[in-house]
């Protein structure tokens, strides 16, 4: 559905694409784990979008490894981001998704999640709207 960067060719993605990927993965491990609990739910959240944004299902474990690594030995988010607010639109709406939705598949979202969102739309580049949008979205999937 997603496949923003594979090719016709089947080659794999080059290594910017590759760069983007870890940052991303990055990311979405950095918010999974803000609550101080990361877990396989969430773990599997993440590979699934990967995989839905082009990450080739061999590659997707390593991946998360590099990422978990790289999100651990970080202390700002800065270095995840600076790779996907040059992604498009869709590539932005769809990390944000996901991000409400290892946030919301606790069925609550605390302060730090709160925040980290907050800041994850300035330092994007989206609309405070379409995030809010989202989260109400996503939110109402999992908080009846």
């Amino acid at each position: 559905m997603f496949n923003f960067f594979k090719d016709n060719d089947s080659k794999d993605y080059s290594k910017k694409n590759e760069e983007l990927f870890d940052k991303t993965a990055s990311l979405l491990i950095h918010a999974a784990k803000i609550d101080e609990n990361y877990t396989d739910n969430e773990r599997k959240i993440i590979k699934k979008t990967l995989i839905q944004l082009g990450v080739k299902e061999t590659k997707v474990e390593q991946i998360m490894l590099t990422a978990e690594i790289n999100e651990e030995k970080s202390n700002q988010i800065l270095d995840f981001t600076k790779e996907i607010k040059n992604a498009g639109t869709e590539f932005k709406v769809k990390i944000i998704e996901t991000l409400w939705t290892i946030i919301y598949s606790n069925k609550e979202e605390d302060m730090y999640e709160s925040n980290l969102m907050r800041r994850l739309s300035g330092l994007l580049y989206l609309d405070n709207k379409i995030v809010g949008d989202i989260k109400e979205k996503i939110k109402a999937k999992f908080v009846k």
